[in-house]
């Protein structure tokens, strides 16, 4: 009696236990084009509603315009966050347009702490017209149900060779080196095979979609997705347990989402 009563009480326990711990959390990682999509047509109202059907939790977001001409003087990040109910943080990379220009990340819980990293290149990245465009990296804190959990937001360099992209890979993980538990997602625009690829996993972090995606998990473009460019890296104790891509044509990019635990 005594034994069948113990067996009991740790079941009772176990099923508290059970009960409380957190549910898995889910990440998307997107590129949204400026809220126009692959024909280049304004869409945020689409990328507002692909947020809400995904259930993530957390939305790390790149190419995001504030006020600029280009998206009517709209703020982006206030539309989306209006519209999916979640807290939202903005990391400017460069004035554009009469506004801003750079990546956002949202959250299902609020965020904390928020720092701008940029990542310098030599000589600075030109851009059209003789400009330079700065990368950066976004830090955020999110006070979730696991506790405070750093994420980092990212979007390196487009250029065909590495080099920007190396250079902005070195300052990343500077910043990161003394980061755990920790997230880091964006458009990294460097295929698996990629020295940036490489370096990025010789440095301790885990590409999310080696651990439990299926299938290639290219994300460009849209409509004929012949690059995987969009990632998910872990490190510590974060266990991937699924990875996906939406089919949409809401961005010139596909979303990916990633389930953790």
């Amino acid at each position: 009696m005594l034994r069948t009563a113990r067996f009991l009480a740790a079941l009772i326990v176990a099923a508290a236990c059970a009960s409380t711990a957190p549910p898995p959390l889910r990440l998307l990682v997107y590129n949204i084009h400026a809220g126009r999509d692959a024909a280049g047509v304004d869409n945020l109202e689409r990328v507002a509603s692909l947020i809400r059907e995904s259930a993530a939790d957390i939305v790390l977001l790149q190419e995001v315009d504030r006020h600029t001409a280009r998206s009517g003087n709209v703020d982006q990040l206030a539309v989306l966050m209006r519209r999916t109910g979640m807290h939202g943080a903005f990391g400017k990379s460069l004035d554009y347009q009469g506004g801003d220009y750079g990546i956002a990340t949202l959250s299902r819980w609020p965020i904390g702490r928020q720092e701008i990293v940029p990542l310098r290149t030599e000589p600075p990245q030109p851009r059209a017209g003789g400009s330079v465009e700065p990368r950066i990296a976004f830090l955020t804190v999110i006070e979730s149900p696991y506790g405070p959990l750093t994420v980092f937001n990212t979007h390196f360099d487009a250029s065909r060779e590495e080099t920007y992209r190396l250079q902005e890979t070195e300052a990343l993980l500077t910043r990161i080196r003394a980061v755990e538990p920790l997230l880091v997602g964006g458009d990294f625009n460097a295929e698996p095979r990629s020295r940036v690829h490489a370096r990025l996993v010789g440095a301790g972090l885990r590409d999310a979609w080696l651990e439990c995606g299926r299938g290639d998990g290219r994300t460009f473009s849209a409509a004929t997705p012949v690059k995987r460019i969009d990632y998910l890296f872990l490190r510590g104790g974060a266990t991937c347990t699924t990875a996906r891509v939406l089919r949409t044509e809401a961005s010139d990019h596909l979303p990916l989402v990633v389930t953790i635990e």
